[in-house]
């Protein structure tokens, strides 16, 4: 895997950000990572197949939400927490409660017995 980009703070954009967050599944790994816990992406479970949830991270990634690290052969992903709150004050959090308010992304979530880094 090549070095993964990722957006500065200042290169996120409120659209970027808002179309990332326009699906469902995306929402859902928003969620589970909102935990402040990396995870492995063989951790993370969706109704979609692998490449289409490598897809998901790459969108997720590409508009700032995550950063992706790899170790040996394993990817790893994190929520930007931080940088969207600095870039964007509270939205991340009104996201959060609107998804569970209406359940969004319910189907995602992390692979039993899988350990959290």
């Amino acid at each position: 895997m090549r070095q993964a980009h990722h957006p500065e703070p200042s290169e996120i954009t409120l659209t970027g950000v808002m179309a990332a967050l326009s699906d469902p599944i995306r929402v859902g790994l928003v969620r589970v990572l909102a935990d402040g816990r990396e995870r492995g992406w063989g951790e993370l479970r969706a109704p979609v197949a692998k490449s289409t949830l490598s897809h998901h991270l790459r969108v997720l990634r590409d508009a700032g939400l995550t950063r992706t690290r790899q170790e040996g052969t394993r990817c790893f992903v994190l929520l930007r927490r931080e940088d969207l709150q600095t870039r964007f004050p509270g939205l991340l959090e009104v996201v959060l409660v609107a998804a569970e308010a209406d359940d969004v992304g319910r189907q995602v979530g992390v692979k039993d017995g899988a350990l959290s880094r």
